[in-house]
């Protein structure tokens, strides 16, 4: 992973950034209290109309669906003295790391999550994700999915930039579970154990049995 602050490589073990050292302690002095307990989808700005949200909430689940170890949530803010002083970098990051997502499944954590966090005063976003996803995912897979919806936020359609995000996120994963089947110890070396990669490769291959094998809320 890389800092969120000089975005410098760092070990996904680390507590802090050994080049700068920002921590998500760091971030809690910019940002105050802890966000507690939050849905996939916080649209704090609304942006969104109620038809909008129930658009999106079907693409959370569908690539709950796809992906059942992994969850893809969203956030929207007006938030400007925060992007002021801080980069949405480092609070895409420190959401992640104190947010609880209520509709999530129990057996996932934020570890295998990717949150979708959409600046609206600067038509920004960023993407951040957890270390889970290190051997599948990097800032070029990242930057290319944001990139399909900078148009969409340039003109303020955030339910087609959002959706351009999450369509192109799937389409990088399931790119990244067929290399990975075909070879299992490279992605391995970037994190740890085969069975650790290689999990999403497999859960993602029965996730094509079809919604018959998934509870109302999309998951297993």
């Amino acid at each position: 992973m890389k800092c969120p602050r000089c975005v410098q490589r760092i070990h996904r073990t680390a507590t802090s950034c050994p080049q700068c050292g920002f921590s998500v302690e760091e971030a809690d002095l910019v940002f105050g209290a802890d966000p507690g307990v939050m849905r996939r989808l916080t649209d704090a700005a609304g942006l969104l109309r109620l038809p909008d949200r129930k658009r999106v909430n079907q693409a959370l689940d569908h690539f709950g669906w796809r992906f059942p170890q992994l969850f893809l949530a969203g956030y929207t803010s007006y938030n400007r003295s925060c992007t002021e002083r801080i980069s949405l970098r480092q609070f895409g990051f420190w959401l992640l790391n104190r947010a609880v997502f209520r509709d999530c499944g129990t057996e996932q954590t934020n570890a295998s999550a990717v949150l979708l966090v959409i600046d609206a005063d600067s038509r920004s976003a960023c993407l951040s994700y957890g270390y889970f996803l290190d051997p599948f995912l990097d800032e070029d897979d990242a930057f290319g999915c944001l990139a399909k919806a900078h148009p969409h936020f340039l003109e303020r359609d955030y339910l087609r930039g959002i959706l351009a995000v999450a369509g192109a996120l799937e389409k990088t994963l399931r790119r990244r579970s067929r290399q990975a089947r075909r070879n299992q110890e490279r992605f391995a070396r970037r994190v740890g154990p085969p069975q650790e990669t290689g999990s999403l490769v497999r859960r993602n291959r029965e996730a094509k049995r079809g919604p018959r094998h998934m509870d109302e809320g999309g998951r297993e």
